[in-house]
């Protein structure tokens, strides 16, 4: 599935937004939380790696083989599982061209791959990396691309910041829409409508995400409410939050939308929802987990199994829960490295291995309780 897409201005992002969280959400003003129960939690060791920018994104092709991109050009490869990495160049991209673009997104299948910068570029090989090609992409799209997942030979699908999804067979020659209507025509329909209460869902949309089956979910940039798409709809779905909080970030209970959904609000809250939600409603059953971030915004929650859980965010603080997400203990793996921590993934198809990704270059390994 997508990792995350990169904090692309989260209301508070991106998740990993297209920008690392804003540090005035992302930190509150009370103290580091250090409960006392977390002590003997330390679970992540720190990986070094040849540079010193924010990581947006890492994606495997293989148990050793893999990539990792960030800011300012930043693109290194590892060959054995990730414990060392080297930098890499694009060879079609010239250096002084290639700092001033911000790497988000880079997903591989079978040896073929993708890399999505900002300012848009789209680049793609189909020797693992060896060499790469520029995919021209029109400047007609409704939005954005804000990510993309490489699917199969000379395959991939791609959304923008409009929630348009597009699908390609022939590496990027062609783009097939899969969405009739993108998010702000939704809005501008349901708003016009008449219906009471109808104004709300207005504004602009950020953090848009994919589970494993290919549906969709994505996040006001006002917080205030989210939306769904499943493939065969012809768009997207809106629904409210139910709290009076703003969202901070959104996704999935163990990569699929059919166990449910996880939501953090402003102020270090998490929600996990159940499994079998109706999609076509207009409100989801929340409930709150057990977990005390002192405040700290919660920036991302990945299922590592399906009972152990990872929740990261603001001044490097990490979670864990071993009942299905809802009690968390602090972790200190990286309680004495400075930054901000904004994506966590599990590799499944890898061991399970796991990654975590922040700010100057921050990129951590799970190791497990017992390393």
């Amino acid at each position: 599935m997508f990792s995350h897409l990169p904090p692309s201005s989260l209301p508070f992002q991106a998740p990993m937004p297209s920008s690392p969280l804003a540090a005035s959400s992302l930190l509150a003003t009370s103290s580091l939380p250090l409960p006392a129960s977390a002590a003997a939690t330390k679970q992540w060791t720190q990986i070094k790696v040849p540079f010193a920018d924010t990581v947006y994104d890492i994606d495997f092709d293989s148990p050793t083989h893999g990539y990792i991109v960030g800011a300012r050009g930043s693109f290194a490869e590892t060959n054995d599982g990730g414990n060392t990495w080297e930098p890499r160049s694009f060879s079609n991209l010239d250096a002084e061209e290639e700092i001033t673009y911000r790497f988000q997104v880079v997903s591989f299948k079978d040896g073929e791959g993708w890399v999505l910068g900002k300012p848009t570029l789209l680049l793609h090989t189909k020797d693992a990396g060896k060499s790469w090609e520029r995919i021209p992409l029109s400047p007609k799209l409704p939005g954005e691309p804000t990510s993309i997942l490489a699917t199969g030979s000379n395959s991939a699908e791609m959304i923008t910041s409009s929630g348009a999804v597009y699908t390609t067979t022939n590496a990027g020659r062609n783009w097939k829409a899969q969405v009739k209507e993108t998010i702000d025509a939704t809005l501008n329909r349901i708003s016009s409508s008449g219906v009471s209460g109808a104004s709300y869902f207005t504004g602009s949309i950020v953090n848009e995400q994919r589970d494993d089956s290919g549906s969709y979910l994505a996040v006001s940039s006002r917080g205030n409410f989210f939306l769904t798409w499943e493939p065969g709809q012809d768009f997207w779905i809106p629904h409210n939050r139910g709290t009076p909080r703003r969202i901070q970030n959104m996704g999935f209970v163990r990569g699929d939308i059919k166990n449910g959904l996880w939501m953090t609000l402003n102020g270090g809250k998490l929600l996990v929802s159940g499994a079998g939600v109706d999609l076509n409603s207009e409100e989801f059953p929340f409930q709150e987990a057990n977990i005390k971030t002192g405040g700290y915004g919660i920036t991302d929650v990945a299922w590592r199994d399906d009972n152990e859980v990872w929740a990261v965010g603001g001044s490097n603080t990490m979670y864990v829960s071993k009942d299905n997400g809802k009690n968390f203990v602090f972790d200190k793996s990286a309680n004495d490295i400075p930054g901000n921590l904004y994506n966590v993934k599990f590799f499944r198809e890898f061991g399970n291995m796991g990654w975590a990704l922040g700010s100057s270059g921050l990129l951590l390994k799970y190791v497990g309780e017992n390393a």
